[in-house]
């Protein structure tokens, strides 16, 4: 497989374990759709536009939480390396290794990586758990919603805290 991607690029790049999550990805939304037909149940025509902005927010709120979040860094670790903090409660990490703990270690520290598996499973959750992923991703969006409110107010008063 390695001569196959030979002369990609100029440092190693893990494309065979790339090519890997992308089959994993595949094969796990493959199951979810056999999942869905063995029990009968219908995929819904369309996902309603609540819906669509409850994932989108939430998405964002947890793939931040993964990939960013010094708290969860401990998730990461075996991954990825520190290299600064990066803003409120979160770090900038650089992926290590090779093979699959860098393809891994890429996929985790990425938000926007991270953000399309994290989307995926919450729409598994609407269609076979709908109640419980609506709960979950609440969750998930009102902190979102309380980071921007967070970040507005400092903002806010560090304005008023400069005027005369």
């Amino acid at each position: 497989m390695e001569s196959l991607f030979a002369g990609y690029a100029r440092e190693p790049r893990p494309l065979p374990e790339y090519a890997g999550l992308m089959a994993l990805f595949s094969a796990l939304f493959a199951g979810f759709i056999a999942l869905v037909g063995r029990r009968g149940r219908p995929l819904p025509e369309r996902i309603g536009l609540g819906d669509i902005v409850l994932v989108g927010v939430a998405t964002h709120k947890l793939s931040r939480l993964i990939a960013k979040d010094v708290v969860t860094s401990p998730l990461r670790a075996p991954f990825a390396e520190f290299e600064e903090h990066s803003g409120p409660s979160e770090v900038e990490e650089a992926a290590r290794g090779r093979g699959w703990r860098r393809a891994i270690g890429e996929l985790i520290t990425c938000p926007y990586c991270l953000g399309l598996w994290l989307s995926t499973f919450f729409h598994y959750g609407l269609v076979l758990r709908p109640a419980a992923t609506r709960l979950v991703g609440s969750i998930f969006a009102a902190q979102a919603l309380a980071d921007f409110l967070q970040a507005a107010y400092v903002v806010t008063t560090a304005k008023a805290e400069r005027q005369p």
